[in-house]
């Protein structure tokens, strides 16, 4: 009777090509607020397969760098902007024969929430061009390379959902903002308007702001600046957002 394998012996001699491994990635959907309209960040390759076609940044695993799949995120994401962001999120895999003229493959699909202020976008030798894109003008008028346009409709659907229930949009805005910019960038990725008062009543109620001590003078009567408390960042809320009333 053949003496049987410890756990470290079965290890030593496995051959992890024993089965196919298909082609691993993620793909980011990087959102941010400019010139009063949610973007989303886009890079043309520069290589094939799908060469000048815009697509949503990414890329493969490195199995030297990355320890776990979030690892591979927030490089890509690093590489692609410089900015580490506190916020990411896993949203869906994607995976077939047919989504990589190179083979079999799986993608993990992420979203990411960051304010483009002071953001050097950076292409690298698989991309032509990096750039921000209205998100409403990706979806209606262009066709992106692989199966980037299904990833980013579930990625916004995703943020659109969230932001009903979450202090999300938060994670767009500078380190100081006043109450009616906040307002206005949950507005933006809802798409529609939200009930002032209610609005206010729900952010102050929720403590997760806290005054700065400043004010941001304009065209209209000066406002109070806010930054957020660590824990306002991902702050869940007991009911959903208002729209506007009747």
């Amino acid at each position: 009777m053949a003496k049987e394998l410890t756990e470290k012996q079965f290890l030593k001699r496995y051959d992890i090509h024993e089965f196919d491994i298909p082609l691993t990635s993620v793909d980011m959907a990087i959102f941010t607020i400019r010139g009063g309209e949610l973007q989303v960040l886009l890079v043309k390759r520069a290589q094939h397969p799908s060469k000048g076609l815009w697509a949503l940044p990414g890329g493969f695993i490195d199995l030297k760098k990355d320890r776990t799949l979030s690892d591979t995120a927030h490089r890509k994401l690093l590489e692609k902007t410089g900015v580490d962001t506190p916020y990411l999120e896993q949203v869906e895999s994607f995976g077939s024969a047919d989504r990589d003229a190179r083979g079999w493959s799986v993608t993990v699909a992420y979203l990411a929430l960051i304010t483009c202020d002071d953001i050097v976008l950076a292409a690298d030798e698989s991309s032509e061009e990096v750039t921000w894109m209205s998100v409403e003008k990706v979806e209606q008028e262009m066709d992106l390379a692989f199966d980037h346009q299904a990833i980013l409709d579930v990625c916004h659907d995703r943020l659109k959902n969230k932001v009903q229930y979450t202090s999300l949009p938060i994670n767009l805005l500078p380190t100081e903002f006043t109450l009616t910019e906040l307002q206005k960038t949950f507005e933006i990725i809802l798409g529609i308007p939200v009930e002032k008062k209610s609005f206010r009543r729900r952010i102050l109620d929720a403590d997760i702001l806290e005054e700065t001590g400043g004010m941001k003078t304009g065209s209209n009567r000066p406002a109070k600046l806010y930054s957020t408390k660590p824990e306002g960042v991902k702050h869940f809320f007991s009911r959903s957002i208002e729209g506007p009333r009747r």
